[in-house]
């Protein structure tokens, strides 16, 4: 059997060029090596959900005029009189983060705090775009640094488990606006695209979402593969590890607290509510991007990122590009592919041009800053070339000529 519940049979979307290897769901605080992920769904014709999502929203189906409306009535229930924080926005200062804060305060008149848990390791761009974005855009922010040596374990053992090196920063973005948002008395956290855009499956793009899940299928979708402080320390995995071994090897609950979830009865207490505002507001990356530039300085890397063709993506911290590196060594596909196929079915490329795209530039390996990344997960170059090739498995894998190919590569 292919690991990770891999599809038997690699496909490309007849539209966009998506792998149907493309996760769309993972249990992250169960996350082991031998677990099965959710991956995006294919139609009889060869479509992919996200195409199918993307032509319901061209065809009309989607009234934007009457989600704003919902949009505004939220706003208005939430909206507060004195200044106070009324809502509350993570990011990052990346275009989409730059985008929701900016309009949430200056079009619709709320309060917004933003909220932001620290690159591993930032680019002096990415930097450079955080400032601008307090400072130009006119945020108030908390800016979170997790203990460093902690942050750094669990990526090496993310990586060396899991070959999956954002792992930790991927659960303490997320669970970091709960809890800021209970501390604060928040009670409307807005995150930024509907991820039907992507593929994931409709019950995570309804107009408000339940962090934990809840017994009401249609609020399940945003569970950030919930961990409860009642669980077992056994059955809670950070970087493929359990909290009990490394209770055993002399960490604390507390050393391990960033990284795991608000209390659910916290977040029912507080009646904080989750919302994407990509579900009321029609969402374009590059029209994000536009806005972004304009209004809070956001700047374009000066150079193209590795792995794909863009400048304007992910570019904040230097460590992103072995995240989507180690997503093409264990699913076939890499970030040009992702990033291709979300241009394509937003109109601005073709699919051949997006085909091109893929084929120069797919699973390109992300060497500017890889002496800094071995560096601070203390490893070897040859300890990280033998982990990358131990996660290459014979279902998407061969080697001609003393090099590793795809078998099957659209």
């Amino acid at each position: 059997m292919p690991p990770y519940g891999l599809p038997e049979k690699i496909r490309f979307c007849e539209r966009c060029l998506a792998s149907n290897a493309q996760p769309i769901s993972c249990n992250e605080y169960k996350h082991t090596p031998e677990m099965k992920h959710e991956y995006i769904k294919f139609d009889d014709e060869g479509i992919c959900a996200a195409c199918r999502f993307f032509e319901a929203r061209k065809n009309g189906v989607i009234d934007w005029e009457a989600r704003e409306k919902e949009l505004l009535a939220l706003l208005d229930q939430y909206r507060s009189s004195d200044g106070s924080y009324d809502c509350l926005v993570p990011g990052s200062g990346g275009k989409d983060s730059a985008y929701a804060s900016h309009v949430l305060k200056y079009k619709y008149r709320m309060h917004p705090l933003t909220v932001t848990w620290t690159p591993h390791l930032y680019t002096d761009i990415g930097r450079k775009n955080f400032d601008n974005w307090i400072n130009m855009g006119g945020f108030d922010n908390y800016l979170f640094s997790p203990n460093g040596k902690v942050h750094r374990l669990l990526t090496r053992n993310a990586f060396l488990n899991l070959l999956h090196p954002f792992q930790p920063f991927i659960l303490g973005q997320k669970t970091f606006a709960p809890k800021m948002a209970a501390r604060f008395g928040i009670k409307l956290i807005f995150y930024g695209e509907n991820q039907g855009e992507y593929g994931d499956k409709t019950s995570v793009n309804q107009r408000k979402f339940i962090m934990g899940g809840s017994k009401d299928e249609k609020d399940k979708g945003f569970r950030l593969d919930y961990a409860k402080p009642s669980d077992p320390p056994e059955e809670v995995f950070l970087g493929g590890k359990s909290l009990a071994e490394y209770f055993k090897e002399g960490l604390s609950y507390a050393d391990l607290a960033p990284f795991l979830p608000a209390d659910p009865a916290i977040i029912a207490k507080n009646e904080i509510e989750f919302h994407y505002l990509g579900y009321y507001l029609k969402w374009v990356p590059q029209d994000c991007y536009y806005y972004a530039v304009k209004y809070t300085g956001f700047e374009a890397n000066p150079v193209r990122t590795e792995g794909t063709y863009s400048k304007y993506n992910s570019i904040d911290d230097k460590t992103d590009g072995f995240f989507y590196y180690t997503t093409f060594i264990k699913f076939g596909f890499g970030r040009a592919r992702y990033d291709a196929s979300q241009e394509i079915r937003n109109g601005h490329i073709t699919k051949e041009e997006g085909a091109a795209l893929i084929k120069r530039f797919d699973g390109e390996f992300p060497k500017r800053y890889f002496p800094e990344f071995l560096d601070y997960i203390g490893l070897t170059e040859k300890e990280f070339e033998g982990t990358i090739d131990s996660f290459r498995t014979p279902h998407l894998w061969k080697k001609e000529g003393g090099e590793w190919k795809l078998k099957q590569r659209e």
